[in-house]
């Protein structure tokens, strides 16, 4: 199949440097693809690309397409593509933003998020190079190439495409919440941090069967924290004025957390409290990154003495994509009180610093997560 036109796409030129472009369309082979897409979603890893706080690290050295979040439906598909992946023509689709080698340890043992087996590192959706063809290498255009290691789930019709995009968010809530701890039905479960990943945190959590299901965060937050609410948390606690392993063990009538779940940002603060909640025993998950400060008073001996599990997380599985899918598809989420608001591939740079606490905000007009749609659109109603 051979292109013809253009696509428009958002190219980020240098730090805060966004331009609204065409961009050809690509020939689609015989196991590759083209998705029209209709919402993207975004998030912090967003906000430090297009500041360039992430560009010296691993960013790409030329201007590239954003997005690594895309909803889409295919647009084009060559016949060995839609084998393999069981698609045809007009089925709409999540894509997972790491783009396997295949050949790679990593790859070969099924981490493949981690991949590192490309000459182009990272190759993953929103951050490769546009000199690389065909150049629509992110969710931030009004189509994407697939490349056939794509990696992409089927979504059904009736799911809002805006509400399909927080399936990047509520995957990691997946992963850190239930995968790597193993959290079980009657667990208790801590989470320190009400941001986006942190509500999907709870959100994923309480899927699980998971109980009590406690959550933290700033009273500036109180907005986040009755979210966390609705969307299954059996409690909240404002973590301003420190005592924050007293307030949750208060909630939890003084028994320790089986699992704690640190995704605040920034504050080391949060690294002692979650080691100070969970049980002997229990599990301690690290996924907020503190800006590569250390943590003082850390002391290794506490972590011995109680038998602790801690582990870091950085990537998203397969199975917590399938299983965040699966709880999108279910419908019997409020996953439409996670997307707040919308803006369109003009206002990309808008949207960014919208999400990045930027513009002048209420609690009832601050973001929780922001998705980029080909053309502006409100975000989707409550469901019926």
């Amino acid at each position: 199949m051979s292109g013809a036109g253009t696509a428009r796409a958002v190219l980020q030129r240098a730090p805060r440097d966004l331009d609204l472009v065409e961009l050809p369309l690509p020939d689609v082979g015989p196991d590759d693809a083209l998705l029209s897409v209709e919402a993207c979603g975004i998030c912090g890893t967003d906000v430090e690309e297009y500041s360039g706080a992430l560009l010296d690290s691993i960013g790409p050295a030329s201007p590239f397409v954003p997005g690594h979040e895309p909803v889409g439906r295919i647009a084009a598909i060559g016949a060995g593509a839609a084998r393999r992946w069981g698609l045809a023509e007009g089925d709409r689709v999540v894509v997972e933003p790491a783009l396997p080698c295949g050949a790679c340890r990593d790859c070969r043992t099924g981490r493949y998020a981690l991949c590192a087996g490309w000459d182009h590192h990272p190759m993953s959706y929103g951050f490769i190079p546009a000199r690389i063809p065909p150049a629509l290498w992110g969710g931030f255009a009004d189509h994407m190439y697939l490349h056939p290691n794509s990696v992409v789930h089927r979504v059904p019709d009736t799911v809002d495409p805006r509400i399909a995009a927080t399936f990047n968010a509520l995957a990691a809530g997946v992963e850190w919440a239930v995968e790597v701890p193993g959290t079980r039905a009657g667990d208790c479960v801590v989470v320190l941090g009400a941001g986006q990943r942190g509500l999907t945190c709870v959100l994923a959590a309480r899927a699980a069967g998971a109980g009590p299901v406690i959550v933290t965060g700033l009273a500036a937050d109180r907005h986040k924290l009755d979210l966390a609410l609705e969307l299954g948390a059996t409690g909240a606690v404002e973590a301003d004025g420190g005592g924050v392993p007293e307030k949750v063990l208060a909630l939890t009538g003084g028994v320790p957390a089986d699992v704690v779940i640190d995704v605040a940002s920034h504050d080391t603060t949060t690294v002692l409290d979650a080691m100070r909640i969970a049980r002997p025993g229990g599990t301690v998950v690290l996924a907020g990154l503190k800006g590569g400060r250390p943590v003082p008073g850390w002391v290794s001996d506490d972590v011995v003495l109680k038998g602790l599990r801690v582990q870091g997380v950085r990537a998203v599985g397969h199975t917590s994509f399938r299983r965040a899918v699966a709880l999108i598809a279910a419908g019997d989420r409020p996953l439409h009180r996670l997307v707040t608001h919308s803006f369109a591939l003009a206002d990309a740079a808008e949207a960014i610093e919208t999400l990045a606490g930027n513009r002048p905000a209420s609690p009832e007009t601050a973001p929780v997560s922001v998705v980029i749609t080909p053309d502006s659109v409100p975000p989707p109603p409550p469901h019926p």
